[in-house]
């Protein structure tokens, strides 16, 4: 664990933000550089990428905060200080999503065929996030003899968040192979969010960090359901 990378007088880099701030760099000229394929202007895709930013970050910080409401009566000034981790993916993904889609809406810009086109740099962009996770400490696992050693939690876990990061990049890369062989727009959206979720529901099994909602998951593994029907209900609408 490094959640502090660098420290020079009163500049502090902490990991958790130095791998958002990778994340959002990296996928944001990714999706630049292939939004020639659609006849967009890169511009674009900056402007979007700022409005899904914000959104997505704003998103996921209320979720958190919403779940964990009890510390955070307790500890207002904390609500601010997401450099120590604290997002919560589906309040970002729903939220990034509305924003998203306000903004296409507004340019006039080819919906489907852009959410194809931004879906695989959404999974490596969490990828990248989930590292700073690990370093960070948080989102962390239930204690296994044959885990990772945390001091933070002076014990051995699972290693969930690099179950994630790596579940993620296979999804990114499934996903940019997958734009190659569909002609339905729509459908590589689709897919990312049935794996991402599926993803996030199966590694919530090894996390410690969630208590039990109802029926023996947690809130966020309803949440995924939710978001797995949807991407089922979004490919019914677009089957060819």
């Amino acid at each position: 664990m490094h959640p502090v990378i660098y420290t020079f007088g009163p500049l502090t880099v902490y990991a958790y933000g130095l791998m958002f701030a990778v994340a959002v760099m990296v996928c944001t000229l990714g999706a630049s550089r292939d939004a020639e394929r659609l006849g967009l202007a890169p511009d674009s895709i900056f402007d979007l990428a700022f409005w899904v930013v914000v959104a997505g970050l704003a998103g996921a910080r209320l979720f958190y905060v919403i779940l964990n409401a009890s510390f955070f009566i307790d500890h207002p000034w904390e609500i601010v200080m997401i450099q120590k981790g604290g997002l919560a993916w589906q309040g970002g993904f729903i939220a990034a999503c509305l924003a998203g889609i306000g903004f296409v809406r507004k340019k006039g810009l080819p919906l489907l065929p852009l959410l194809d086109l931004v879906a695989p740099y959404v999974a490596l962009g969490e990828s990248i996030g989930r590292i700073g996770c690990f370093l960070n400490g948080c989102c962390y696992g239930k204690e296994v003899a044959w885990g990772i050693f945390f001091p933070a939690h002076g014990a051995r876990l699972h290693p969930t968040q690099l179950y994630s990061f790596f579940g993620l990049l296979m999804i990114f890369f499934f996903l940019k192979r997958y734009q190659k062989t569909t002609q339905v727009h729509g459908r590589v959206f689709a897919v990312y969010l049935l794996s991402a979720s599926l993803l996030r529901f199966g590694v919530e099994f090894f996390r410690a960090d969630h208590d039990v909602l109802w029926a023996g998951l947690s809130v966020y593994q309803w949440v995924c359901l939710g978001l797995m029907g949807a991407a089922l209900y979004v490919n019914a609408r677009i089957k060819s």
